[in-house]
């Protein structure tokens, strides 16, 4: 699989997110992400709603404001309980690795039921630069746009006034090539895959033609095998030599078209001579599937959002299912959401977020790596799902209260 092996690919990686007055989200930061990030928690610590914000996000640079909260809700309906504040949400990321840091702020609010954009900049730190560089300032509508390259000021740039408050900046200067890193920004989330793969994947019968990237909801993964089948058949051959590490009854899927000229996906059992169509497969086969196709297209999105991975999928299935997406992390960063100790058992401290309620009933996150007692247990060989389900975490179990903190305070990062 030596596609499993290139180079690791230069393009922005996500650093942190900070979220305030989104739902139970009134304020939390996640810092330091990794590669692999996986949050973990009861049911209704917040965990859905950071995919969401992610997914609200990418619906403001794929669609528009208006139409992002025609799908997530309006600004007022989102904005957490007894806060009158904007709903922001800010990201740090690097363009690629050694480069400075760079900050996304958006900041959105509402005028008489209609959103719009009440604050957002693009800024960064120089390399030998005591000083912050935003390039981009847009206040109300009103922008102020200085001309750039990484490490230095090329000009003082330009102000302007945008004819619709709803616009983000960043969305329209974005699609200027005289703006690179405002292009850069706006190319790395509308490239984001927040995933909706459901169990439905690969049932449906889709239009003939080959498609190059999955779609969020997995509905055309017939096209996407297609389009591999067409273009990149060892890539497609070495998923199938994944696939059948967990489910190793399955010689391959292909694709067919029918009369009238649709086109759907079958899978070949070693079992029989002729092929079975996906809607009569097991529902975690088709969805195994579509997660390897996703992580190991030719080009994969920069960033990935799953929500409970482990759903549909045996147990024994998901040591090897996080090492996957490990892997994957040379060409992807992954984020997903899990209540399965299994799937924990593969991961390292670091890359877990644990999410739960304070007394208020908002949400609070701290890593696995800062939690009392967990560094020192797994030194000594203990894995970190087993230490979850013996109840060593304390946060984040919906049967554990007490009112001091389960942590060292002393405990950095």
């Amino acid at each position: 699989m030596d596609f499993l092996n290139t180079e690791a690919t230069a393009q922005p990686r996500l650093v942190s997110l900070k979220v305030r007055n989104f739902r139970v989200l009134r304020a939390v930061e996640f810092k330091n992400l990794t590669p692999l990030t996986v949050l973990l928690g009861p049911n209704g610590s917040g965990k859905s709603t950071v995919l969401e914000v992610l997914d609200f996000l990418w619906d403001c640079f794929q669609l528009d404001l208006r139409r992002a909260c025609l799908r997530h809700g309006s600004i007022s309906d989102n904005r957490t309980k007894g806060e009158s504040g904007p709903v922001a949400i800010e990201i740090k990321y690097r363009e690629v690795p050694g480069q400075p840091l760079m900050t996304y702020h958006l900041a959105l609010d509402e005028a008489q039921g209609r959103p719009f954009v009440k604050s957002e900049w693009l800024q960064w730190r120089p390399k030998g630069s005591g000083k912050i560089f935003r390039a981009l300032d847009n206040q109300a509508g009103k922008v102020r746009l200085a001309h750039s390259e990484i490490n230095q000021v090329v000009s003082t740039g330009e102000e302007f006034v945008l004819r619709q408050r709803s616009l983000l900046a960043a969305d329209v200067l974005g699609q200027f090539d005289r703006h690179p890193q405002i292009a850069t920004l706006r190319s790395f989330i509308a490239g984001w895959h927040i995933s909706h793969l459901s169990v439905y994947a690969g049932r449906r019968q889709s239009d003939e033609g080959g498609n190059e990237q999955l779609s969020t909801s997995g509905h055309n993964l017939a096209n996407v095998i297609q389009f591999l089948n067409d273009t990149d058949n060892d890539r497609l051959e070495s998923i199938f030599e994944v696939l059948r590490r967990g489910v190793p009854q399955i010689d391959r899927a292909m694709t067919d078209i029918t009369a009238d000229g649709r086109l759907f996906l079958q899978i070949k059992d070693f079992s029989f001579d002729d092929p079975i169509a996906a809607r009569f497969a097991s529902d975690g086969t088709r969805k195994m599937l579509a997660y390897l196709v996703l992580l190991y297209a030719p080009e994969p999105p920069p960033f990935i959002a799953l929500e409970e991975p482990e759903n549909f999928l045996h147990h024994r299935l998901l040591y090897e299912l996080a090492e996957t997406f490990r892997a994957a992390t040379a060409h992807t960063q992954l984020l997903a959401t899990t209540h399965s100790p299994f799937f924990l058992d593969a991961l390292h401290p670091k890359e877990v977020r644990v999410l739960w309620r304070d007394k208020q009933g908002y949400t609070q996150t701290r890593r696995a790596a800062d939690l009392l007692g967990v560094p020192e247990f797994m030194a000594e060989g203990a894995l970190l799902g087993q230490l979850w389900s013996e109840g060593h975490f304390r946060v984040g179990d919906p049967l554990y209260h007490r009112e001091a903190e389960p942590w060292d305070p002393q405990r950095s990062g």
